[in-house]
């Protein structure tokens, strides 16, 4: 008899998100139907699509390799109606406080007066732009697009790991792995009762639209991109066709009278509100760093007459450093009244002594990580680092100890995974996608990141890691 695809697997004691899901029952029976042959012939067919329909991204830190395809696991990772209405709702309550901690810390500061978090944490944070001292945005929204990243524990709790709330990249390979899965596998998904997620971008256009300047009845959008050399481009295009918007750079744009204009070959066109995949930084060389050629001279000024609405806002990077992470329990019970939804992954702010000690003592157990990075750089795995690697870590906690948070090593969850031919438990995150204007809509399922090398906890694509498709199943 010809193997299925389950047939050995083994989740090796981890949670597992197929085995334990209680809505993957008619999946696991269907896969069971087919031979590992089938679905790695399908699985290799899926992927040199990927490449063909140039849905790439790019490695800065290796020199041998510019474009590279995010690796695709055709074995789906499922969650059940009830599973995902949990982790929709600790979303919308992360995000609800998020938006009013940015609007409290550039307007009347109350959180830091009464002292719920330290104000040389936010004040002296490299992200907060005292620009925004006193500007009023639509709804008080500052985070219109956030990827928040959640784990499942062994006791199969959804923890929160980090929130993005600057330019979060990945929605892109959601919608493209659902499409890849519709073509590759349509025996798999027939009536099984999927959430859809083919409206992102029509979601996207309509909570921007929400954010227009006042006055403006007919707002015109465009989402402005460093280039063709950045890393998320394919995104970039992928996002401004779903919109229906123009796709244009920092050279495209003008500001004149505090008012931005598009050069078209008619002539100018007024810009209303701008989808910005540009980081603070280099968004404004009169505002930021005046080498910056990505950016739009003047567009802050154009910003601050209430002549333009960016999405997301300046000075949002405050809300996604990982040591004002650590406080969010904190920040939601403030502002909101509420215990969290979802809770954090345990945190220890190693500017704080006594978190600085425990995290020195304990280094071999823990997860240590810069407050201001992502892509999963300069993070130390304790478990499994060398004794080098501690020395190295150790080192830098010392020399700057407030650049640094440390977390226990959580169990993440496990999927099955089609590895060099075989199924394999691989772990997973998830970064599941918000978008916010009036109010916040969660997309059903997100990407699920999988951690491809055998062992490993980093799930970043810039690290190695792939994805799979994210199935919310009513």
């Amino acid at each position: 008899m010809t193997p299925s695809v389950l047939d050995g697997y083994d989740p090796q004691g981890f949670y597992c998100e197929m085995l334990r899901s209680p809505a993957s029952r008619a999946v696991r029976e269907r896969l069971a139907s087919l031979s590992i042959e089938a679905v790695k012939q399908r699985a290799t067919n899926a992927n040199a699509e990927l490449y063909n329909l140039g849905i790439t991204f790019t490695v800065y830190s290796d020199a041998k390799t510019i474009d590279r395809i995010l690796p695709f696991d055709v074995i789906p990772r499922v969650l059940s109606g009830e599973e995902w209405r949990h982790i929709e709702s600790g979303i919308i309550q992360r995000i609800t406080a998020i938006n009013l901690l940015l609007d409290d810390i550039y307007h009347e500061q109350h959180l830091l007066r009464d002292g719920i978090v330290p104000a040389d944490l936010i004040l002296g944070n490299r992200n907060y732009r005292p620009l925004m001292r006193g500007l009023d945005l639509p709804h008080k929204t500052y985070v219109n697009i956030c990827g928040t990243d959640i784990v499942r524990d062994e006791h199969g709790a959804f923890l929160v790991l980090e929130d993005n709330a600057r330019t979060p990249s990945g929605v892109s390979y959601v919608v493209e792995n659902r499409h890849l899965m519709l073509r590759a596998f349509p025996d798999l998904l027939d009536d099984i009762g999927l959430r859809p997620i083919e409206n992102y971008g029509a979601r996207l256009i309509s909570a921007l639209y929400e954010i227009a300047p006042a006055g403006v009845s007919d707002p015109r959008v465009v989402l402005l991109s460093p280039g063709a050399y950045n890393s998320a481009y394919f995104e970039h295009v992928f996002l401004a066709r779903e919109m229906g918007v123009p796709l244009v750079e920092g050279r495209d744009l003008l500001v004149e009278d505090d008012r931005v204009f598009m050069r078209t070959t008619g002539g100018l066109s007024r810009v209303d509100i701008i989808y910005r995949r540009i980081d603070d930084d280099y968004l404004d060389p009169d505002a930021f760093l005046p080498e910056s050629m990505l950016g739009v001279p003047g567009l802050m000024r154009a910003y601050r007459a209430g002549n333009l609405a960016l999405a997301n806002a300046v000075g949002t990077g405050v809300a996604d450093d990982k040591a004002v992470y650590a406080y969010m329990p904190r920040i939601i019970r403030y502002y909101l009244t509420e215990e969290p939804i979802l809770q954090n992954v345990e945190t220890h702010i190693c500017r704080e002594f006594d978190a600085l000690r425990y995290t020195l003592d304990n280094l071999a157990g823990l997860v240590v990580k810069p407050v201001g990075e992502a892509g999963g750089y300069g993070i130390t795995v304790g478990p499994k680092a060398s004794r080098q690697e501690l020395d190295e870590c150790r080192a830098k906690l010392l020399a700057d100890p407030s650049n640094y948070i440390s977390q226990p090593c959580v169990n993440l969850s496990v999927a099955p995974t089609l590895v060099d031919g075989r199924v394999e438990p691989r772990h997973v995150d998830l970064r599941p996608f918000a978008v916010t204007g009036s109010s916040t809509w969660v997309l059903p399922g997100g990407l699920t990141r999988v951690a491809l090398r055998r062992g490993s906890l980093v799930v970043n694509s810039s690290q190695g890691g792939g994805s799979k498709d994210t199935w919310v199943v009513a």
